[in-house]
């Protein structure tokens, strides 16, 4: 039986590019470059780790790119993720799937802190049961061992459970643990990716109730 719902946090349920694209510009600007990201250009930086994606929208202006990582986490640690920054019935939805009785969990690649720091800032903290970003000596995914920790924290099997994802490394972190996955086409996934079309949706409220269905079918 469906019982456990875990969802990546960033191109899924929070478009974070914004205030990725925000932060480097502020850095960039403060070593007197005006020079303006491509949105388009960064979106798919999102979802190849901290320092890949600095290191690409920084460009030539980037230094040494552990210290400019631990730069933009710091600032990232002081600016507010606004509520519109989240996708289109994130809210709702989420806030209805937790009424039905799911368990709510998060899988992220980001930070704990700041992990943390986004769910507050846009008010879903109360609905998540485990929350795991990522943390020191844990391989991020697409290694499964994250996602262990959500397992191991809800004492819970993968066949109770759901990974809802924006990328082919959340596709990759499911398919270890056997369980199954659904693909939201608004997020950070690489252009080359193509999922099955029968578990993608474009609209968050679409899967919602695709979960409902599923569970109560």
């Amino acid at each position: 039986m469906l019982r456990h719902l875990i969802f990546d946090l960033d191109g899924t349920l929070v478009d974070s590019c914004a205030i990725c694209i925000e932060i480097l510009e502020g850095m960039l600007a403060e070593r007197g470059n005006t020079r303006k990201i491509d949105p388009e250009f960064a979106r798919p930086w999102m979802s190849h780790g901290g320092q890949k994606m600095v290191m690409a929208l920084l460009g030539d202006d980037c230094g040494d790119p552990a210290q400019e990582l631990a730069e933009f986490r710091r600032r990232y640690a002081v600016t507010r993720t606004r509520v519109e920054t989240l996708f289109n019935h994130v809210a709702t939805s989420l806030r209805s799937l937790h009424g039905q009785g799911f368990v709510l969990s998060i899988c992220s690649n980001k930070p704990q802190n700041l992990v943390d720091k986004v769910l507050e800032d846009t008010g879903l903290a109360p609905l998540f049961q485990s929350v795991v970003g990522s943390r020191a000596g844990v391989p991020p995914k697409p290694a499964p061992d994250l996602l262990d920790l959500v397992l191991a924290d809800l004492n819970a099997s993968p066949d109770h459970c759901l990974f809802v994802g924006d990328s082919e490394l959340d596709h990759a972190v499911a398919d270890a643990r056997g369980m199954p996955f659904l693909f939201l086409t608004h997020g950070y996934a690489d252009p080359d990716y193509r999922p099955d079309p029968a578990m993608s949706y474009d609209c968050f409220g679409e899967l919602a109730r695709a979960v409902m269905e599923r569970a109560h079918g």
